[in-house]
């Protein structure tokens, strides 16, 4: 799996867990702009890679 495929999982996997985490808990929750966070910084690399 290249580095490219990786990236795009890892985002898959945090907009995921973005979801769940707002479902259970709210959308302006610590846990939710955490993993929101996370998410920008994983799109972030995926957009300067490209």
């Amino acid at each position: 799996m290249d580095n490219h495929s990786i990236l795009l999982k890892k985002i898959e996997e945090g907009r995921h867990e973005m979801l769940a985490l707002s479902r259970q808990y709210g959308l302006t929750s610590l846990a939710v702009v955490e993993s929101s966070k996370r998410l920008d910084d994983l799109l972030n690399q995926y957009q300067n890679a490209s």
